[in-house]
């Protein structure tokens, strides 16, 4: 058992970690990152969280994630773009969208578990895949082109991309202080418990159905708003953005940097995205062959992520 001294030095290195991520984050379009890939990999950051939200802390394993992130994107492209619609009514109306995909998709799925479950959130993410492939409003193949940024509430010019940067840096805030908030609330509580123990979390009164789909619903809005902020960000939408290709690298971001973590699946996000950005053009296409291979040494040797991995070296150190 870890000393009461441990704990206090783990959670103080924690919370210096974190504090330590956003100076980074802060300085980081001035220190020679561009903008337009930080924007990109803290859209992903989200997505990462979102689905850690489900996976890591109710213990479900959604392979069809990507669906929400591209339903929102493409409702968010659409609306401003085609329909002239305010950025932030755009992000707004993309979220929801998203939710009201994972609570029709999760009403289902829902009541299934283990395998059963990951497999019926993929088939319904297929369905949802060939709706944006042969949508007329979609642009099939071609995808949404030139979504216009707009001013967000009227005058901040979301054109410029280091004021685009902020918001999105403000956004990804939101939504990790957002998740912990969740997870350290009663609701959480009894999230980890269905995850560890669901015949017990029903023995004690819990109706387990209305508390996964509420996270469910929970973890595909802000998956939804990671896609509607990476359309505005990119200002583009493709059927990338709902492939089942894209579900898997969420799971993989989120088990490389640390499943049921909370900083874990950041830095898994910006490791997959880092990687795919500025080795793809020395590699090409071997870029998949060497997440392939990371992926493997990590859940080899690093079967808790980058950041399992350290809380765990930190818990066993004897106290000072």
């Amino acid at each position: 058992m870890p000393s009461q001294a441990t704990e206090h030095r783990s959670e103080r290195m924690a919370s210096l970690g974190l504090w330590l991520g956003l100076v980074f984050l802060l300085i980081a379009p001035f220190i020679g990152l561009y903008p337009i890939f930080m924007m990109g990999a803290l859209c992903y950051a989200i997505f990462a969280c979102a689905f850690n939200l489900l996976m890591g802390f109710t213990g479900l394993l959604s392979f069809g994630h990507a669906a929400y992130l591209g339903a929102a994107a493409y409702a968010t492209g659409w609306l401003v773009r085609t329909a002239g619609w305010p950025p932030e009514l755009g992000i707004l109306a993309g979220t929801g969208v998203a939710a009201l995909c994972g609570l029709a998709i999760g009403t289902v799925a829902i009541r299934r578990q283990g395998i059963y479950f990951a497999m019926v959130t993929l088939a319904m993410a297929q369905m949802v895949y060939f709706v944006f492939l042969q949508a007329p409003f979609t642009g099939g193949e071609d995808g949404l082109q030139g979504v216009p940024r707009g001013k967000l509430f009227g005058f901040i010019p979301l054109e410029n991309d280091l004021v685009m940067y902020f918001v999105v840096l403000a956004v990804f805030v939101a939504v990790f202080l957002f998740v912990i908030r969740v997870v350290h609330s009663p609701y959480g509580q009894v999230l980890k418990a269905i995850r560890e123990n669901e015949p017990r979390a029903i023995s004690l009164g819990y109706d387990v159905n209305r508390y996964k789909l509420l996270a469910f619903v929970l973890s595909t809005a802000l998956a939804g708003l990671a896609g509607s902020m990476k359309t505005l960000s990119l200002g583009f939408v493709t059927l990338n953005d709902a492939h089942w290709s894209l579900s898997g690298e969420v799971i993989l971001m989120t088990l490389l940097g640390g499943l049921g973590t909370f900083a874990g699946p950041v830095i898994g996000a910006f490791t997959i995205i880092g990687l795919q950005n500025f080795l793809a053009d020395q590699v090409g296409s071997w870029i998949n062959v060497i997440i392939g291979v990371i992926f493997v040494i990590c859940v080899v040797a690093f079967r808790r992520g980058f950041v399992g991995e350290l809380k765990a070296w930190q818990s066993g150190r004897p106290g000072g």
